[in-house]
């Protein structure tokens, strides 16, 4: 039984992928786009799901996927969490970022196993440097809240900065490799070498 508010999916799908050079939701690394392996990911473990875009790239989505629309209100990904936020205020959300190519069931389960509502947010996070990764992360609504609070105060736009200065429960994954973050080249390549071997 889940306590506190239930949980929505939500994969960020809205980013201009600059540093990789292409978008990051496409990259097909289970064979289908990334976008849509991870929303498929979400909705083996959330109520719903949903994939948070670009208003330019609606008419590429399948009709078969939720998607929320960037309002375009707030910066970088502060834009897709608090859009899918102000269209479902009362729920918690499962956020995970599309550049997040060897997150697996395993990892979302032990994540929502850790859950603590009663926190702002429950976020995965890396032993031997052990910061919430805000787009891996199961948000609270209060943290929504608190967090338009904090973009007002003028005190960043960083989700990360947020959660670091709230009450947060940190988890740590049983395989560290879930959290590689493919921004480049580089790091495409070495989670095609990680996924090869897992």
């Amino acid at each position: 039984m889940i306590i506190g508010p239930k949980i929505y999916g939500l994969v960020l799908a809205g980013g201009k992928s600059t540093r990789m050079g292409k978008d990051k939701g496409l990259i097909p690394y289970h064979g289908m786009p990334q976008r849509d392996y991870l929303y498929k990911l979400l909705g083996r473990v959330c109520e719903k799901t949903f994939l948070s875009i670009r208003p330019e790239q609606a008419q590429e989505i399948a009709e078969d996927l939720e998607v929320v629309i960037d309002e375009n209100k707030y910066r970088g990904p502060y834009n897709g969490l608090l859009s899918a936020h102000l269209q479902h205020p009362d729920v918690a959300w499962l956020v995970l970022a599309c550049d997040l190519p060897l997150i697996d069931l395993k990892a979302l389960q032990e994540l929502i196993a850790a859950r603590d509502p009663n926190m702002v947010a429950t976020s995965f996070a890396q032993k031997e440097n052990p910061l919430p990764e805000p787009l891996c992360a199961i948000w609270e609504p209060k943290a929504f809240k608190e967090s338009l609070a904090y973009l007002e105060s003028g005190n960043g736009t960083c989700p990360r900065k947020y959660l670091i200065n709230s009450e947060v429960k940190l988890v740590f994954p049983d395989n560290p490799n879930v959290l590689l973050n493919a921004n480049s080249e580089e790091e495409y390549k070495e989670a095609i070498v990680k996924l090869a071997v897992e």
